[in-house]
């Protein structure tokens, strides 16, 4: 391990260094200080909490003091990542320092931004949303921006950024250095670096995708209810300063009510909070000034306070890879730390993908052992086909379902269906009462012979002497009933008929 000596730095430099304990560099920063120094693109990655923002501060640092020319622009996807990078850069720069830098990050007001850039700053950090804002403005000029970071590359594409980064990069001259540092190089980052990127070498440190040594992992599989309580227990039992994920912004807010209650005092951190608001509660718990933070994953990556011992997954991360990201909150700089995970039942697919990315050697080794099975099965169905042939004829109904498709031969159809004596006649007695059923029942729609249509229905001969009877009183009522009525009326037409002629008395 060499010290920074090695690289023949700048005197202000090296007091800086000595000032912030940086004694001897980390294994990133080893290897990317002298290929910076030499003017090499260069696509970084390695684990979180290993010096990546020194990797790249340092050695732009020393070409921006030897030099009256060039700027630097770093675009990160967070705030508070901003605001890590450029308490970094100020602290190696010095007090009496005559390169100025400027912040250009969301949440702050435009008037402060403006103030800061017309000090003509070498240095510019921000997200790519308001540096696109002040070049659409023309308050930010780039025409001498020849060193360009990208930091966490990879989370500004998951935020849906490439878009305002394909923007900004046409601003800056052709002829550039550009240093890309990422936690995990996905395809899409590789894409991206193909296009801005003049033959880049590739530095990695370790796996991307594993978990520092130092952290150990627990989990707690218990229902969704239980989280609360058991959140509360953990919060008693621990030690030493916490930080809590939170899926939402709402979610952030409703526990830190819900933990007040049980009088735990804690305060929430996301991105719906205003940016001083923000400042303040960060600075307050770097400061110790209280215990417990919960936050979305906002917090997730940008946020080195070496004091949190203590990270729990609350509720577990959309995206598998941030889980890597929470769980690097602790154990910063070789310090010791513990990461503890709510586990449900709807999050156990979650769960999976999460060990599927710390566990890649276990996966393969389940894939080879399913591609086994899959070939023994399919093995013993090859061995089952090749099996010999059975001679024996099978009746071909084919034939039949075709005629009777056609609507013709039914009872042929039904003589080859039925191969039993008894089921013929069964179905041949069904169909003779369906046809006899059917002849009744077209009478009576027409209104006639409903005498035989009653006979026919009812085979026995109670039922039919039940239903003459009914019928025959019917009739009966009926017929009186109305041939009263019409005599009734004759005879009272006969009355007033022999009104106008009367009769002779007989003598």
């Amino acid at each position: 391990m060499t010290d920074f000596s090695a690289y023949n730095l700048n005197e202000v430099l090296n007091k800086s260094l000595k000032n912030i304990n940086f004694k001897s560099p980390t294994p990133i920063q080893e290897k990317s200080i002298p290929l910076i120094l030499k003017g090499n693109d260069i696509l970084g990655s390695a684990q979180t909490g290993t010096g990546k923002t020194a990797a790249f501060c340092i050695p732009i640092l020393e070409l921006l003091m030897k030099s009256s020319r060039g700027s630097l622009l770093v675009m990160i996807p967070t705030r508070e990542l901003a605001k890590q990078v450029l308490d970094v850069i100020d602290s190696l720069l010095g007090f009496k320092s005559s390169i100025n830098t400027a912040t250009l990050i969301g949440g702050e007001s435009m008037s402060k931004q403006l103030s800061e850039l017309k000090k003509r700053p070498r240095i510019y950090v921000g997200t790519p949303g308001r540096i696109n804002d002040h070049l659409q403005r023309g308050s930010l000029n780039l025409h001498d921006a020849k060193y360009l970071v990208l930091d966490e590359t990879d989370r500004m594409l998951d935020m849906g950024f490439e878009v305002q980064i394909n923007k900004i990069i046409k601003f800056l001259p052709k002829t550039k250095q550009v240093l890309m540092f990422s936690a995990t190089i996905p395809d899409n980052i590789l894409k991206l670096s193909s296009k801005y990127l003049n033959n880049p070498i590739r530095i990695s440190v370790g796996d991307s995708n594993s978990v520092a040594k130092n952290i150990k992992q627990e989990i707690i599989e218990l229902k969704s209810d239980q989280k609360l309580d058991e959140l509360v227990n953990q919060i008693t039992t621990r030690s030493g300063s916490m930080l809590i994920f939170v899926k939402t912004k709402y979610g952030t807010e409703k526990l830190a009510k819900a933990l007040s209650k049980n009088k735990i005092k804690s305060f929430p951190l996301h991105g719906g909070l205003r940016q001083s608001k923000r400042n303040t509660i960060m600075k307050n718990f770097r400061d110790m000034k209280f215990r417990i933070l919960i936050a979305t994953d906002v917090a997730a990556r940008g946020i080195d306070v070496p004091h949190i011992e203590h990270v729990i997954n609350y509720d577990l991360p959309q995206m598998a890879e941030d889980f890597i990201h929470r769980i690097g909150r602790t154990a910063r700089a070789g310090s010791k730390g513990v990461a503890l995970s709510f586990v449900t039942k709807g999050d156990f697919l979650k769960w999976k993908e999460i060990q599927k990315i710390l566990n890649p050697e276990k996966n393969i080794k389940n894939q080879s052992k399913s591609k086994k099975r899959n070939s023994k099965n399919s093995f013993n169905k090859k061995r089952e086909t090749n099996k010999r042939p059975s001679f024996k004829k099978k009746p071909d109904y084919k034939k039949s379902f075709s005629k009777n498709e056609e609507g013709t031969d039914k009872k042929n159809f039904s003589k080859k269906r039925f191969s039993k004596k008894s089921d013929q006649s069964k179905y041949k007695k069904s169909s003779d009462n369906e046809s006899r059923y059917k002849k009744s029942f077209s009478k009576n729609e027409e209104g006639t012979d409903k005498k035989n249509f009653s006979k026919k229905r009812f085979s026995k001969k109670s039922d039919q002497g039940k239903y003459k009877k009914s019928s025959d009183n019917e009739f009966s009522t009926r017929s009186k009933s109305g041939f009263n009525k019409k005599n009734s009326s004759k005879k009272k037409s006969n009355n007033f008929s022999s009104v106008g002629t009367p009769r002779k008395r007989r003598k």
